[in-house]
């Protein structure tokens, strides 16, 4: 005899509370987990090709795992050390840049920076709070990251915790599998592949268009003479899953750079230009539609509301599960729409009747 479901949704609801008091309480401790298993699930589909061709499970994973640190230590000599710099140099260089947006205004449009006008009294605080603050913020920024987690232990947990999981990933699947109550079973498992289809092309599918648009913005840029090329790219690859926002604080910062650096050579700034542009056409009609396809049953507003949520409330923990969170919470939601449009408080006496 199955449960009520008072005493049903009791137990669900303890469950959700206990999960909620764990990410609130050990947020920092859990990072290299959960990074781990967000990296053995986005690489859990090669492995499975690769057993199919014949691997078994463990040399497939070796393999993977070799060519990882290949990959991870060409790009700690090669690409961080030059991408940390440009991004301090940047950061940096913030204030220079708005004392030479200052006096760019200054000789072309005198009028603008009058001590009674309204452009000069707006911008005034917020030049000189740079100024006094940059300082402070780099340094906050730094302790905060030294303090956040240990990065040598970031970077040793994450992985090794990752090759555990794709080792026994389809196992550790067949045992939730067991342990789900039997009357729900056939629902839960439903609810599951849609919420991992729905992951998988957005976790996937978009991790893999944020990779090759950042690495071509990176490349692009240094090749056509832009100065932080490589910064500017990563940033505007890794926010493009975001719809738009990614090509538009790239563009910003490319094209505003541009213009300082390349200011009446316009063959320069159309190139810089050209590059985010071919970005955006080759990333809306070949990348998205192929890798990602055209509904992937995450908003764009949905998914900023839960990325700020939950990285207010959880931190850095809290953007990492926000997505997989927004998901699961899309396909319940449109699950419990569809119940109640089939369910008596919907149709009512007259609904019932006309079926």
């Amino acid at each position: 005899m199955a449960l009520p479901v008072k005493q049903q949704l009791t137990y669900w609801g303890i469950f959700a509370a206990v999960f909620v008091l764990v990410l609130w309480f050990l947020g920092d401790v859990l990072l290299p987990f959960v990074l781990g298993a967000a990296i053995a699930y986005f690489i859990d589909p090669i492995v499975d090709r690769l057993e199919n061709l014949g691997f078994s499970r463990l040399a497939a994973t070796a393999l993977i795992t070799m060519v990882a640190v290949v990959i991870f230590v060409l790009l700690l000599v090669l690409v961080i050390p030059a991408l940390i710099g440009q991004i301090i140099d940047l950061v940096n260089l913030a204030p220079q840049l708005v004392q030479n947006s200052q006096s760019f205004i200054e000789a072309n449009f005198p009028a603008a920076l009058d001590a009674e006008s309204t452009f000069r009294q707006s911008i005034a605080p917020f030049g000189e709070t740079l100024r006094s603050r940059m300082g402070e913020i780099i340094d906050s920024a730094l302790n905060s990251a030294s303090s956040f987690v240990s990065v040598f232990i970031l970077f040793v947990i994450a992985p090794v915790v990752s090759v555990y999981l794709l080792l026994d990933w389809d196992r550790m699947i067949a045992n939730i599998d067991a342990l789900l109550p039997r009357d729900h079973a056939p629902t839960i498992r439903r609810l599951s592949s849609e919420i991992d289809q729905t992951l998988s092309s957005f976790i996937r599918g978009m991790g893999t268009v944020c990779l090759i648009l950042g690495v071509y913005y990176a490349i692009a840029l240094m090749l056509v003479g832009l100065n932080f090329g490589l910064a500017i790219g990563s940033i505007a690859g890794i926010i493009t899953f975001i719809p738009y926002l990614g090509a538009l604080i790239g563009g910003a910062l490319a094209i505003g750079l541009a213009l300082f650096q390349f200011w009446g050579d316009w063959l320069q700034v159309g190139l810089v230009v050209l590059v985010f542009m071919a970005g955006q056409f080759v990333e809306g009609n070949f990348l998205t539609p192929k890798l990602v396809g055209k509904s992937i049953g995450l908003h764009p507003v949905w998914l900023l509301l839960a990325l700020s949520v939950f990285g207010a409330i959880f931190g850095f923990v809290g953007f990492l599960v926000a997505v997989p969170i927004a998901a699961a919470l899309g396909v319940i939601i449109r699950f419990g729409v569809e119940q109640y449009k089939e369910s008596l408080l919907y149709l009512g006496v007259s609904g019932q009747d006309a079926e």
